[in-house]
C-alpha cells in the first residue's frame, strides 16, 4: 500500500519542494518523520503561494527559490495581513482556508526561529512576525452546520438507495446508451465495492485509494490503512462491504487482465493500445463518485460527504462518540487516552450493528 501511493505523493512533494527556498526544503525534510506526505504536499502548496506573492509584491527581485531569510525577518505584521487579505479577496479563499494557510506559515516560521540553528548555534530567524498574527474567528453553531449539510449527505433510506443505484439502477438509467452502459458494466462490481466500503467504514479518499489486496482481512471485517501522521490502523467495515468486496475481487483479475504483481485493490480500466492497467488514482475515484452522485440527483454528494454520511448514520445507530472518532481516525492529544481504552472487539461489534435491520 505504501510502496505505490505514498511513493507517488513523495515524488510530487519533492518536485514541489525543489521549487522553494533551501530552508523550506530543510523544514519539509525534518517534518517527514511526523507528518504524512499528503499533509506536507499541502504545506508546500501554501508556501509556494506565499513566496510567489512576496515576489509579485516586490519584496524580492528574483525567483522564489532564492528568497533569503532576511526578507522573512523584516516582514511587518501589516504586510502579512495584506497577504491574508490577498488570499481572501483575490484568491477567494474562505476564512477556514485562510486559517489553514496561516497555520502552515506559523509552523514554518516557528521552526526557523525556535528549532533550526546555524553552525554558530544561532536561530535562522531572530524575529517571527507570524507569532503576531491571529487566526480568523471561524464559528458555526451546530444548527447552521446541519442546515448546510442537509441535502449534501445520504440520510435514511438514501444510504442503501445510493449503493443500489451504483450496483444496478445506473445501468437501467443509461440502458439506451451503449457506450455508457458498456463502461458501466465493465466497472460495476468495482464501483459498487468502493461505494460500499466508503459507506461501511468512513475511510478517507487517500486511505481507500491506497489499499492493496493484503490490507483486507475478511475474517475480521477490517482493513489496514495508514492514517494522517503515518499512523497505521485497522478499521472495521460493514458486512455489506464484505459482500461487495468479495464480488469485486472474484472478477478483478480476469476483468482487468492484471498481473499477479499488481496488488492494488482498486484498478483502473485498461487504457492505451496495450491495455495498460494501474491503480485507480484518488482523483479518478472522486470523478467516479461525482458521476454517480449527479445521476442519482445529489450532485453535491462527494467522497467526503460519503464519509459524513457514514458518520451520521453511525452516530444515529451507535451513539458512541469515542468509538466514532477512532473509526474515522480523528486522533488528537485530547482524545489519545480515550483511544487507548477502546476495545477492538467493541468497535467491531459496533460496526456490525450497522447491518442489523430496524424493528
Amino acid at each position: 500500500m505504501r510502496n505505490s501511493t505514498q511513493q507517488r505523493t513523495y515524488q510530487k512533494l519533492d518536485e514541489l519542494a525543489d521549487q522553494l527556498p533551501w530552508y523550506v526544503i530543510e523544514y519539509i525534510d525534518k517534518k517527514k518523520r511526523k507528518l504524512s506526505p499528503a499533509s506536507l504536499l499541502n504545506y508546500c502548496h501554501d508556501f509556494k503561494i506565499f513566496f510567489e506573492w512576496l515576489v509579485a509584491e516586490g519584496f524580492y527581485a528574483g525567483n522564489i527559490q532564492s528568497i533569503p531569510l532576511r526578507i522573512l525577518e523584516k516582514l511587518t505584521a501589516q504586510q502579512v495581513e495584506d497577504f491574508l487579505t490577498y488570499l481572501k479577496f483575490q484568491l477567494q479563499n474562505k476564512d477556514i482556508t485562510v486559517n489553514r494557510k496561516l497555520s502552515s506559515l506559523k509552523s514554518l516560521f516557528n521552526y526557523l526561529q525556535n528549532i533550526a540553528e546555524t553552525d554558530e548555534l544561532e536561530p535562522y530567524l531572530n524575529r517571527n512576525v507570524m507569532a503576531k498574527i491571529e487566526f480568523n474567528d471561524v464559528y458555526e453553531d451546530p444548527e447552521t452546520i446541519a442546515n448546510r449539510m442537509e441535502g449534501k449527505i445520504l440520510l435514511g433510506d438514501e444510504y442503501e438507495a445510493f449503493r443500489m443505484f451504483v450496483e444496478k439502477d445506473y445501468g437501467e438509467l443509461f440502458k439506451d446508451n451503449n457506450r455508457i452502459l458498456n463502461f458501466y458494466k465493465l466497472n460495476r462490481e468495482r464501483d459498487t465495492a468502493m461505494v460500499s466500503l466508503f459507506l461501511g467504514s468512513g475511510l478517507r479518499l487517500a486511505e481507500l485509494a491506497g489499499l492493496s489486496l493484503e490490507d483486507i482481512d475478511f475474517n475480521k471485517c477490517s482493513v489496514r490503512v495508514v492514517r494522517k501522521g503515518n499512523k497505521e490502523q485497522y478499521v472495521y467495515f460493514s458486512e455489506q462491504a464484505v459482500f461487495d468486496l468479495n464480488e469485486y475481487i472474484k472478477i478483478r483479475s480476469d476483468r482487468y487482465t492484471i498481473s499477479k504483481q499488481n496488488r492494488a485493490l482498486f484498478i483502473a480500466a485498461p487504457m492505451g493500445p496495450k491495455g495498460t492497467t494501474r491503480r485507480l488514482s484518488a482523483r479518478a475515484i472522486e470523478k467516479i463518485i461525482e458521476k454517480y452522485a449527479k445521476a442519482f440527483g445529489k450532485p453535491s454528494l462527494s467522497v467526503h460527504k460519503l464519509r459524513h454520511s457514514f458518520a451520521t448514520r453511525y452516530h444515529a445507530e451507535i451513539n458512541d462518540v469515542p468509538k466514532l472518532r477512532r473509526q474515522l481516525g480523528h486522533s488528537s492529544i485530547e482524545t489519545t487516552m480515550i483511544y487507548t481504552h477502546l476495545k477492538s472487539e467493541d468497535l467491531k461489534n459496533a460496526i456490525s450493528k450497522l447491518n442489523m435491520p430496524k424493528e
